[in-house]
């Protein structure tokens, strides 16, 4: 889960330094939380099945929950959800959490 978290964070932060918006706490905690609650929802998801959390299936789950959770509530609380910034969310969401999994599976895989 902290490296998902970690994931949301490097995106949020990429975005708004494009975007000129500053990378301060209050404006990070700003644009993070409604991916934030994603992010819970899909982890909630995954430990309700019974699920690590460690196969690239899982990374699926909590990147599309962070997606479809954190732009609902972007709208509901009047943040922007421009056609383009949901693709790359998706997208920089998606290889970051499925990333991180690829790679421990790779370190696991090398030892055995």
């Amino acid at each position: 889960m902290i490296l998902d978290l970690l994931s949301a964070v490097v995106f949020v932060a990429i975005g708004r330094s494009d975007h000129h918006h500053g990378v301060s706490v209050a404006g990070l905690a700003s644009t993070l939380w409604p991916f934030f609650v994603g992010l819970l929802v899909g982890w909630l998801v995954l430990l309700l099945s019974r699920r690590s959390g460690a196969s690239l299936a899982d990374g699926e789950v909590v990147a599309v929950a962070s997606v479809i959770v954190g732009m609902t509530l972007r709208v509901v609380s009047g943040q922007g959800t421009a056609f383009a910034f949901i693709v790359v969310a998706t997208a920089f969401l998606s290889a970051f959490m499925l990333g991180w999994r690829l790679v421990m599976r790779r370190i696991v895989n090398s030892r055995l």
